[in-house]
C-alpha cells in the first residue's frame, strides 16, 4: 500500500507509526518545514518532502508514484490544503481520508476566561479594545501573527514559534524582536504555560481551537490559574468536504483503510 501523507502534525506521526506497524506499506510524507520532515522520518516515513507543495506538483507526485491513497493529516486550521487535497483526490479518483482531531472536550473546564472569535483579525481588534494594558502571548503560529499585529504593538507581543528560518524571517519582517520570540518544540505543559504568563507579564493569550493534542486544555488551565483572558480562534468549516471521508482516531483510520483495500490486505495476510 503506497500512502501519500500530508503531514506536519503530531497526528501525522501517530499515523505513520500505526501504518508502518500494521501494514506492508510505503509512505511519502510532505510537510512545510524541515523540522516536520525530521519528525516524520524518525516516525518511520520512507521518504519526506519539506516544503509547501502547489496543487500541480502534488498531482504529479501522486501520478508518477502510483500512490494508492491520499491521507490529509494537516492542522485543523490548514483550510486551504485540506480543500485542495480533497479536490485532488476527486480529480485523480483515488481514495481520500481526512484525519481530523476531535474538538476539545471542555465539559469539566472553567471556560469563563475564554473569548471566542472567528479570525485573527477579530482577535487583534478584541485585544485593542479590551486587553490593551498588558502583554500578549501568541500561541498560534508564525503564519497568523500579521493579522494580530495590525492592532497590537510589537513591544507587547510575544509569539511562541518554531525557530525555523521562515518563521524567524516573518518576525523580522513584522518588527518582532528576537528577545520576544519564545522557542517552541511541542505542546507546552500547564507548568510551562504558567511560567510564560508570569515571565512575560501577559494579560491575554491567543490560541487556536486545535484539540487536546495541541495542548489547548493546558493553555486554558494556565490562563485560569493566572486569571488572564484567552482568545480562542474557532475552527474553520471546510466547505464541500465529504463527512464520510473524515476519521478522528486510528481505529477509524484502520476501518477506512480496510474498506478501501480489503481484498489486497486479505491477500497479503494470507500470503496469496
Amino acid at each position: 500500500m503506497k500512502v501519500f501523507l500530508l503531514g506536519g502534525t503530531k497526528d501525522s506521526i501517530n499515523i505513520i507509526e500505526f501504518i508502518k506497524n500494521k501494514y506492508d506499506s510505503y509512505i511519502l510524507t510532505t510537510t512545510t518545514t524541515e523540522y516536520g520532515a525530521k519528525l516524520a522520518k524518525e516516525g518511520g516515513s520512507d521518504d519526506t518532502i519539506a516544503r509547501p507543495l502547489p496543487k500541480d506538483e502534488i498531482i504529479k507526485l501522486i501520478k508518477e508514484g502510483e500512490f494508492d491513497v491520499l491521507i490529509d493529516a494537516t492542522h485543523p486550521f490548514a483550510e486551504h490544503i485540506t480543500q485542495t487535497s480533497a479536490d485532488i483526490a476527486n480529480e485523480l479518483k483515488i481514495p481520500y481520508i481526512r484525519f481530523e482531531r476531535p474538538t476539545t472536550n471542555l465539559e469539566n473546564i472553567d471556560t469563563s476566561n475564554i473569548h471566542y472569535v472567528k479570525s485573527f483579525d477579530e482577535a487583534g481588534k478584541l485585544i485593542e479594545c479590551k486587553f490593551n494594558q498588558g502583554n500578549v502571548l501568541h500561541f498560534a503560529g508564525a503564519n497568523t501573527m500579521e493579522e494580530v499585529l495590525k492592532y497590537v504593538p510589537c513591544e507587547k507581543f510575544y509569539p511562541r514559534i518554531l525557530e525555523v528560518p521562515s518563521s524567524l524571517e516573518k518576525c523580522e519582517k513584522l518588527g518582532v524582536s528576537k528577545d520576544h520570540i519564545i522557542p517552541m518544540t511541542g505542546a507546552a505543559s500547564l507548568e510551562e504555560n504558567i511560567e510564560l504568563i508570569e515571565k512575560y507579564d501577559a494579560c491575554v493569550m491567543i490560541t487556536k481551537e486545535s484539540g487536546e493534542i495541541g495542548g489547548v486544555i493546558e493553555k486554558i488551565e494556565a490562563a485560569n490559574q493566572k486569571d488572564i483572558a484567552i482568545i480562542m480562534i474557532q475552527r474553520p468549516q471546510i466547505k464541500g468536504l465529504n463527512k464520510n471521508s473524515i476519521v478522528s482516531n486510528l481505529n477509524e483510520l484502520d476501518i477506512k483503510l480496510n474498506s478501501f483495500f480489503k481484498n489486497r490486505l486479505n491477500s497479503a495476510e494470507t500470503g496469496i
